[in-house]
């Protein structure tokens, strides 16, 4: 896979992208709410520049398919790690996490897939333990499967609300 410049928006725009394609459903709901989220100014990318971001990446999926002769590609720990270490910005990857579980909860499901991808991006970025420990606080406003991920939801979305 590619690497992009730390904090770059490609680097950021790629997070959404994977969250977006993790599944391997992209679905209307999905790129509307990206659109009305204008997550292209959000993320300072050129107008185009998220069809290019997840074209990108779904190249690099089919190039690591063809190398390593794997019917379906799957992104490590590794990897993901690597993607994370991409966008150390504070602000940035609240911005992502605000538009990559927007993305992922826009059809009202959160996929395994998904989850492990913003799962990580809360590990890698440090807020896990945090999320985790609200959500035991407050079990009954959890609305997704990981207990870590969904208590950034209420308080997240006042964050970036206020950030905006």
């Amino acid at each position: 896979m590619r690497s992009y410049p730390r904090n770059s928006p490609e680097a950021a725009a790629r997070i959404v992208a994977l969250v977006l394609i993790a599944d391997g459903h992209v679905c209307r709901s999905e790129l509307d709410t990206l659109r009305q989220l204008e997550l292209e100014r959000e993320l300072a990318l050129p107008p185009g520049g998220f069809a290019r971001v997840v074209q990108t990446l779904c190249e690099d999926q089919l190039l690591c398919v063809c190398a390593r002769g794997l019917l379906a590609a799957q992104i490590g720990e590794d990897q993901l790690a690597g993607f994370m270490a991409e966008v150390d910005d504070p602000a940035l990857q609240r911005r992502v996490l605000h538009l990559a579980s927007a993305a992922a909860l826009a059809d009202h499901h959160l996929a395994d897939a998904e989850g492990v991808v913003l799962e990580a991006a809360l590990r890698h970025w440090g807020r896990f333990s945090a999320a985790a420990e609200s959500a035991a606080a407050n079990p009954r406003d959890v609305p997704f499967r990981s207990a870590a991920w969904s208590s950034l939801r209420p308080a997240g979305e006042r964050a970036w609300q206020r950030a905006a």
